[in-house]
């Protein structure tokens, strides 16, 4: 609501009290609008503008929304051809195209590997499940709305629906066996499909999905494992964005419960306000610069969530760590402590990377497109000056592609200048010119998509220089 004077809007605002404090405006769109959304009835006509106190606020606004519009992840996967969209397959699906699954892919190898050497066992669970493991972990009381459901509600007595998350199954791993205390903390991740019904007006790219990967993952713990865990997963989400180069690029928020909205949350108060001050004191002893948000919490428990905001200045989280103190006792998880007798664990949900596409859209938009050497689709683009280069060209490629370097030839009858402004349109990091020099010399001339001109160099050079920029993330 915004007020102003003696008039009251349901309108975030501003408005003014009158129309001279207005010195600049632009109009930006025109569109049309059925009345009452009749189509039978006659069309309206919206006229969209923005309006400013000041002619230099107006410039600045316009100047943004070009580098806005530069920057649109959106825009730049369609023009590296990373994904499309199709009326066919429906909102929020994107399709990947073989460039865009070898980012993807690169991705999610790098996370697995860096997972499995921190102590995490990956496992593969079902993207659907019976209804009634949603109804004892809760989610079917609170996030049903969210959920594609497969069958009718009321005729399928085994009605099922598409997993929102894998904490339940992760949890039904977890139980199939009798644990120890010295089995924990027990480190659960696994690259997950997961799938929410978002209205259509919330999906934008690849920042919000209807189907989207997940690096998810869930650690059953003791209570006096809690701190150290905590911490654990905040350093391995720092060492991530450390990798993306986007650490600068994030705040984190403590995500509290609502107390006056109990309908969404589980009502127990005390253990609300005690896993509260856990996750305060983790982000404290870190020394992290934190806000405090009511109502952001997860039903089950409140979440660190590492908040950033995509071009258009709108906010998302990239990655959550999230201290659970209900599904455990939902499903009733124990484990025999040092006296032998039966104790409820805890449960810590964290996604490491996050949303693989979310994280890619953002990092895309920081980027503008021009991705670090060890993520980018193609590498390297290899370039005959004529064809009489093209055996020579062909020999290089193998041996880049044998040193795992993700490399392709451009053997066409075309002018190396075209080629040239092409890899570079295309973000490809390296191009390799070879003419008749090259080709007598055995070796290769290195320019890089900023357009810097590294001269000749061995082959084998060339390979021990871009290997050493993968492994270091460059």
């Amino acid at each position: 609501m915004y007020t102003i004077g003696n008039f009251t809007d349901l309108c975030a605002g501003p408005h003014v009290e009158y129309v001279k404090k207005i010195k600049a405006f632009k109009l930006t769109q025109i569109t049309g609008a059925y009345w009452r959304g009749d189509e039978k009835n006659k069309m309206l006509t919206r006229i969209y503008g923005v309006a400013f106190a000041s002619k230099s606020e107006l410039e600045a606004y316009n100047v943004w929304q070009e580098e806005v519009k530069k920057r649109d992840h959106n825009k730049i996967c369609r023009e590296l051809g990373y994904y499309v969209s199709s009326e066919l397959v429906g909102q929020g699906l994107p399709l990947f195209t073989p460039a865009g699954t070898t980012i993807l892919r690169t991705m999610q190898r790098f996370v697995e590997d860096e997972e499995i050497r921190r102590g995490y066992l990956h496992v593969k669970t079902p993207s659907f499940a019976k209804s009634d493991m949603f109804k004892v972990s809760g989610h079917w009381q609170h996030y049903k709305d969210s959920m594609f459901l497969i069958g009718d509600e009321v005729l399928d007595e085994n009605l099922m629906a598409l997993r929102p998350m894998t904490c339940p199954m992760h949890i039904l791993l977890y139980r199939s066996e009798l644990r120890s205390y010295k089995d924990l903390p027990m480190r659960f991740a696994e690259t997950a499909k997961q799938f929410r019904n978002e209205n259509s007006g919330e999906m934008h790219g690849l920042i919000r999905l209807r189907e989207y990967t997940l690096s998810d993952g869930h650690i059953i713990v003791r209570p006096d494992q809690i701190q150290q865990v905590v911490d654990e997963c905040m350093e391995l989400t720092n060492y991530f964005l450390g990798v993306l180069n986007m650490k600068d690029d994030v705040t984190i928020r403590l995500s509290k419960w609502d107390p006056a909205n109990k309908d969404k949350y589980i009502d127990l108060p005390d253990a609300w306000e005690w896993s509260q001050n856990e996750i305060r004191n983790a982000l404290i002893r870190n020394n992290l610069k934190f806000t405090e948000a009511d109502g952001e919490a997860a039903f089950y428990g409140p979440k660190i969530d590492i908040q950033a905001k995509n071009t258009y200045g709108k906010e998302d989280t990239l990655f959550t760590i999230q201290l659970d103190f209900a599904l455990a006792e939902r499903f009733g998880l124990t484990y025999i402590d040092e006296t032998g007798k039966k104790a409820k664990p805890y449960l810590i949900h964290r996604s490491s990377i996050g949303c693989y596409e979310r994280t890619l859209a953002m990092l895309i938009e920081k980027t503008m497109g021009a991705l670090p050497v060890w993520l980018s689709p193609t590498q390297v683009r290899i370039m005959n000056i004529t064809n009489a280069q093209d055996a020579y060209c062909e020999q290089i490629n193998r041996a880049l592609l044998a040193a795992d370097i993700r490399s392709v030839t451009d053997l066409r009858n075309e002018k190396i200048g075209l080629k040239i402004r092409e890899a570079t349109l295309k973000k490809i990091p390296y191009s390799l010119i070879i003419g008749a020099k090259e080709q007598e010399t055995n070796t290769v001339a290195v320019r890089t998509r900023e357009g810097q001109d590294l001269g000749q160099m061995s082959l084998e050079a060339f390979i021990e220089m871009i290997t050493k920029q993968v492994k270091e993330f460059k």
